[in-house]
């Protein structure tokens, strides 16, 4: 960065040296500085004037922002409403109501997100003190969003980031990008051994039982992985905050339980037909049980780590099968051994 910096006009070296003072992801490093403002007290046609001499100082002219001489921000006018206005008009006559801004020190991504949500084509950057430091265009926004969600889909597969992409890096950098997660992931299965040599006695008496192991504990970890897919976006785009945790999880235990008894009916007869009445109940009891266990563990587990201040995308789906399967183990098999015991 020093010696491209060294490369630069010494003007556009202050400039890039004040972008890069702000915090990296920041609204501030996302910005440009190049923008037109008008005064309050000027006419339209005034205002016109200064920008027909200046509009090569800003990014966009579709806006207009108008600022103190301080430069604190007072609003936005729209182009059209310049142009059509009377001449004589004042600009502060076209100020209607308070303009969304952003502080230059808050995530890029809740720029993209007031973008978005408010259908702006820029939007003002400013300083703790309400001054106008700079603007953000929609361009910029969209380049964050597809930054951003290419980071979440990595991470949910249990991959760091990749630069500068999968097609020019090296496979010693795929390597170590993927080696961590598969070895805590490999020591996390290591507990799925260990619970079913714990019901070995259950396994030796009714073979059947191991026929239905990959079919309950599979189901149990997708059903985990859809809950957490729509927790983690949900959490992304602020379609729901940590707080409407209880609410979420009544409904998705709700939904979980209709899901497993619907699943559970449609392996009973397969239990039935293969191992008998007590296999039958068996396989349907821990199917409704695990369906419910995987999802819980799906939509709880993105809200923890957004409590703990993580990126609810490390709730990835190989995470949220690995432990989906040890407590699915556990619970498949001491439901048959109760059933089994019982019959």
């Amino acid at each position: 960065a020093a010696r491209l910096m060294a490369l630069l006009p010494k003007p556009r070296r202050r400039v890039v040296k004040g972008l890069l003072n702000y915090p990296a992801d920041s609204a501030g490093r996302l910005m440009t500085p190049g923008f037109v403002a008008v005064r309050p007290d000027w006419t339209l046609e005034a205002a016109l004037a200064y920008l027909r001499d200046h509009f090569s100082q800003g990014e966009t002219v579709n806006v207009v922002f108008v600022t103190e001489t301080d430069g604190h921000l007072l609003g936005a006018i729209k182009l059209k409403d310049l142009l059509f206005g009377s001449p004589r008009r004042r600009v502060d006559n076209l100020l209607k109501e308070a303009v969304v801004r952003i502080q230059a020190r808050a995530d890029q991504e809740e720029a993209a997100r007031l973008i978005r949500h408010y259908d702006l084509e820029v939007l003002p950057v400013v300083d703790e003190r309400e001054v106008l430091v700079g603007i953000i265009t929609v361009d910029d926004a969209l380049d964050v969003v597809e930054e951003e969600t290419t980071e979440d889909f990595l991470r949910m597969g249990s991959v760091g980031t990749i630069a500068p992409g999968l097609k020019d890096a090296a496979m010693s950098l795929l390597y170590r990008k993927r080696v961590g997660w598969l070895v805590i992931l490999v020591f996390v299965n290591l507990f799925s051994g260990a619970a079913i040599a714990v019901f070995e006695t259950t396994i030796e008496a009714v073979v059947a039982l191991v026929f239905f192991l990959p079919l309950v504990i599979a189901t149990g970890g997708n059903a985990g992985s859809q809950s957490s897919t729509l927790m983690v976006r949900a959490l992304a785009t602020g379609d729901v905050q940590p707080r409407d945790w209880l609410g979420l999880w009544g409904k998705e235990l709700l939904v979980s339980i209709a899901l497993g008894v619907t699943l559970g009916l449609a392996v009973w007869g397969a239990g039935i037909w293969l191992g008998g009445p007590d296999v039958g109940l068996a396989v349907a009891i821990a199917m409704v049980l695990v369906v419910i266990f995987g999802s819980m563990i799906g939509m709880l587990l993105p809200v923890i780590l957004t409590r703990l201040k993580l990126d609810p995308a490390t709730a990835s789906a190989p995470l949220i099968t690995s432990v989906a399967d040890v407590g699915g183990i556990l619970v498949y098999f001491s439901v048959a051994t109760a059933i089994l015991q019982l019959g």
